[in-house]
């Protein structure tokens, strides 16, 4: 018998021994009723943990954007407070104090740094050194997450577009995006941060007078947090609109670089799994696939060695599992029972 066939006859067995487990578990009274079985195989499937029911239910991690902004808010006023108390400690092109002062935290905040504005006094660079440092954590623990969030939700409307001409139902929207989740999220993230580019472009050609060369390289020096200082938003208006569209520029295009990675790594691993999954198998593949060394290659244990081989879990995460597998065998039968666990609860 060959290995594809003894492959097959060793599926086929486990299939059926688990049919059999299931009917066992059914009541033999004809008068159950259908509630009931469906509470059993309910049960049943709670008992696996290799069910795919198990496996979707995991609830995903709830984002709130209300301490979101309360922390920004908290941050910024705070900031500006403390700004606006030593504004006569700060040099540069001012134009109106309160102002001034919100625009100096995004400004230092996002570390672009322009120089328009700049502490004059021992207090004043205290305070912005402060500032500075809680303001890189803010935006990297904080507002990067709801960045990310608000770029997850619209990856729907973007599939929709993209697919407009096509007839995609709900089910096939929402496996696209599982299946080029990295893909989607950089195209989005990269199309508003172009959209805040020419946005920033026109509104220093027009509102800062700098011509469209000037204008550019400023906000290129901008977002990219460079902030050489000869070009800067030095109106009130200008300052107003730098507020809003400094931090969400700057975060976008972090967030588009972030993106940019993940999906290069995702389709590296995609080129790797495809180049594992077609790969013939040999009698050394085997050996190594054998890990309870009994020579014969379950289908738990298959899947274990491809996984690995795509890289997706190493040899030191099996052999902790097995461990802990090992230790919570108490009956050593292979298998984990109720027996077992009621045993280590009680130990």
């Amino acid at each position: 018998m060959g290995v594809d066939e003894e492959g097959r006859q060793s599926l086929l067995s486990e299939h059926l021994n688990e049919k059999n487990d299931l009917q066992r578990k059914r009541p033999r009274s004809g008068n159950a009723s259908e509630k009931e079985v469906n509470l059993q195989g309910q049960n049943a499937d709670d008992q696996n943990p290799l069910h795919p029911r198990r496996i979707d239910a995991k609830p995903e991690a709830e984002f709130h954007f209300k301490p979101v902004f309360l922390w920004l808010a908290a941050y910024l006023g705070g900031g500006t407070i403390c700004f606006l108390l030593t504004n006569n400690q700060i040099k540069g092109i001012k134009t109106n104090g309160f102002l001034d002062a919100i625009y100096f935290c995004v400004v230092t905040m996002t570390t672009v740094g322009y120089g328009d504005l700049v502490p004059d006094s021992q207090l004043s660079k205290l305070i912005a050194c402060v500032y500075v440092f809680t303001g890189m954590a803010l935006v990297g623990l904080i507002l990067s997450k709801a960045a990310d969030y608000i770029v997850e939700k619209q990856e729907i409307i973007l599939v929709k577009t993209l697919f407009i001409g096509e007839n995609f139902g709900p089910e096939e929207i929402s496996k696209e995006i599982k299946t080029n989740k990295a893909k989607y999220k950089f195209m989005l993230a990269a199309s508003i941060f172009l959209v805040l580019m020419i946005v920033g472009t026109i509104f220093l050609y027009f509102i800062e007078n700098l011509d469209f060369v000037d204008a550019l390289y400023c906000v290129c020096s901008t977002v990219t947090t460079l902030g050489y200082g000869d070009k800067s938003f030095s109106s009130t208006a200008g300052r107003a609109f730098a507020v809003f569209w400094i931090l969400s520029s700057t975060i976008c295009l972090a967030q588009s670089f972030a993106y940019l990675a993940e999906f290069y790594t995702e389709k590296r691993q995609k080129l790797l799994a495809k180049m594992v999954l077609e790969r013939k198998l040999s009698i050394l593949d085997l050996e190594a696939a054998d890990l309870d060394g009994d020579h014969v290659v379950s289908a738990t244990e298959f899947v274990l060695y491809k996984l690995k081989e795509m890289g997706k879990i190493n040899q030191e995460d099996i052999l902790v599992v097995m461990d802990i597998f090992r230790q919570l065998d108490f009956d050593q039968s292979g298998t984990l029972t109720e027996a077992d666990i009621r045993h280590n609860e009680s130990s």
